[in-house]
């Protein structure tokens, strides 16, 4: 049954909600304290602190379509502490500590987007119940163990090697061979928390301008289709959609993630599964899956479709192709036979920011009123609320243990120019499939071709 419903719409979450009406388009040129462009988690993370700090700041963002319309009103639903790329990578320039204490107001930043969303009664169906991970071949297996091997050398870690048997207990997945868990991840619905957070900066003073395409940032100005806004401070806060600005084409790589829900389940197919606990759940393969249970008992499931659109082209309104979502179908009923006869509601696609490093920045250059932030590689959901603090501190001038972090000011270089960076692309993901393919024959080593595309992707 690889039927869907619906297919694009942007996302199932704001299908559920109903495509907002659109704010007001910027009337023409006009000037403002700060101008944030895009009003995604980024931008109103950013908006939002500023005004707590600063009240009498005048804060504009402008959004091209409507708030959340990007990645964070469509992707999977993870608050989790997760640090884009790994800590490893950090300790050529900072020392174990201070990576240990990144990890941990990472930690403490999942309970911050609760709080705040408690805070202004956001409704986003937020559950903390970890995040569980899982190996299902050998291999992954392998890599399973030396994970939690290394976590044991991180004391913010708190995750947890799970047997087969005890990772059965939690959801009941036939091919589980073992698992870990940690608690710092929760469960939420991207649409409602981002709508909420946009009507909360906008109750604090905040004026959001949609339906405004920003063409081109400059030292102290926004150029858009309708006027330019100019500032003392502009941010860039357009994720994946980086790519469309000028000048910025290759700064970060828009890759494109996939994802469909089922109908809801039915009490006695939750029995089968189990999943009580509604943990997030992720894998261990290379082109990983992510998936959770959501507040009305249906089951998202997303990963990789088509990663990559030539020239860095990014889509309009989430439409995703039938073998992806027939793939997607595939790898659920193999996690949960429960759900064959469950019919798929809704498919879509986002992009996410790939740094060439694949290391999330943030940073302000004083000299040019000019800060940004973003490159999550699919990590943002939290990490847009550490960028948040940190442009705020920035833009205040105030030196804070946020703008003390690792990745404040660190840059990437650019990708490669076309058609080298899609023949590399569409190469390093057929050598995760390949990879993944031959471990699921039951290889119990990590395929030599998962290596080398490591190294070619820049995440060795």
């Amino acid at each position: 049954m690889s039927t869907v419903t619906i297919n694009g719409n942007v996302s199932f979450w704001w299908t559920q909600l109903g495509l907002p009406t659109r704010r007001q388009k910027l009337p023409g040129s006009r000037t403002a304290d700060v101008c944030i462009v895009g009003g995604g988690y980024t931008g109103l993370w950013t908006a939002y602190y500023l005004k707590k700090r600063m009240p009498s700041l005048d804060v504009v963002i402008l959004e091209s379509e409507f708030a959340g319309f990007g990645a964070s009103g469509r992707n999977g639903g993870w608050l989790t502490n997760s640090i884009t790329g790994g800590r490893r990578q950090y300790l050529s320039t900072s020392t174990h500590g201070e990576v240990e204490r990144m990890q941990k107001l990472m930690n403490e930043a999942v309970d911050e987007v609760i709080r705040v969303a408690g805070e202004h009664n956001i409704q986003a169906d937020i559950h903390k119940g970890g995040e569980l991970s899982i190996a299902t071949t050998p291999a992954q297996l392998r890599r399973l163990s030396a994970l939690a091997t290394a976590e044991r050398l991180w004391r913010e870690s708190g995750l947890v090697e799970l047997s087969a048997d005890e990772t059965q207990e939690r959801i009941r997945i036939p091919s589980a061979l073992g698992g870990t868990w940690h608690p710092h991840c929760a469960r939420i619905h991207p649409a409602k928390l981002v709508r909420g957070l946009a009507q909360t900066v906008e109750s604090l003073g905040v004026t959001i301008y949609e339906s405004t395409t920003v063409s081109e940032i400059r030292p102290h100005q926004a150029r858009t289709d309708a006027g330019t806004v100019t500032a003392e401070i502009v941010i860039r806060a357009t994720e994946g959609f980086t790519a469309n600005l000028r000048h910025e084409h290759r700064t970060w790589l828009p890759m494109n993630s996939s994802l469909i829900v089922t109908e809801p389940l039915t009490d006695s197919q939750w029995n089968s599964i189990g999943w009580e606990g509604r943990e997030t759940l992720g894998n261990f393969a290379h082109v990983y899956m992510y998936a959770q249970r959501t507040f009305d008992n249906r089951i998202a499931f997303g990963g990789r479709g088509n990663p990559y659109r030539f020239g860095s082209r990014t889509d309009k309104d989430g439409a995703t192709q039938v073998k992806t979502i027939a793939s997607l179908r595939e790898a659920l009923v193999t996690f949960f036979p429960a759900a064959e006869e469950v019919p798929i509601a809704h498919a879509w696609s986002g992009v996410l920011g790939v740094p060439r490093d694949w290391a999330a920045t943030m940073g302000l250059n004083r000299a040019t009123g000019l800060g940004w932030a973003g490159g999550y590689v699919g990590t943002g959901v939290t990490t847009t609320n550490m960028a948040g603090r940190t442009l705020a501190d920035l833009v205040l001038q105030r030196e804070t243990e946020h703008t003390r972090l690792p990745w404040v000011g660190h840059m990437s270089r650019k990708w490669e120019c076309e058609p080298l960076r899609w023949l590399a692309v569409q190469g390093i993901y057929r050598a995760y499939n390949q990879a993944d393919k031959r471990e699921q024959g039951g290889r119990a080593e990590t395929s030599i071709l998962a290596k080398i595309a490591d190294v070619v992707a820049g995440r060795h």
